[in-house]
Order: structure tokens, then sequence, then C-alpha cells
């Protein structure tokens, strides 16, 4: 299901299976949290702005990505 869908271009700065301390800063039309590493959006579920998270990523698009929280 979780699969890492970027395509091979280095300039990603997430990865699938890695965790990242971040900001949740927006939240996007479905309701789940945007947070951002480096302006690569990770969209976290069940989270709210201004949470402080971390979050493990289970997948990568070419714009953005999916995570959850660790923690």
């Amino acid at each position: 299901m979780f699969e890492n869908n970027y395509k091979n271009d280095s300039s990603c700065p997430v990865e699938v299976g890695e965790e990242y301390d971040v900001k949740i800063e927006d939240t996007g039309k479905s309701g789940d949290g945007i947070a951002k590493v480096e302006d690569f959006v990770i969209f976290v579920p069940g989270t709210k702005v201004g949470q402080e998270v971390k979050v493990k990523v289970n997948a990568v698009r070419r714009n953005f990505s999916f995570g959850e929280v660790v923690e």
C-alpha cells in the first residue's frame, strides 16, 4: 500500500520509512494537517495547525508525501 513514487529525483528531501520532527502549518481540503520539510509537503491525518509532532513518512509522490504521527 505504501510506496515511493518519487521517480528517483534526488531533490526529494524525505524518504519512505524515515521520521521527521515537524510543525503542522496548515490544513488540507480533507482536513489533514500539512507540514513541510524543506518546502516539501507532508500530509498528516489527525493533526491540527500549530502542533509539533514526529511523523513517519508512509508514501512519497512527485510533489507531496503522506505521513503518520509516531509519538
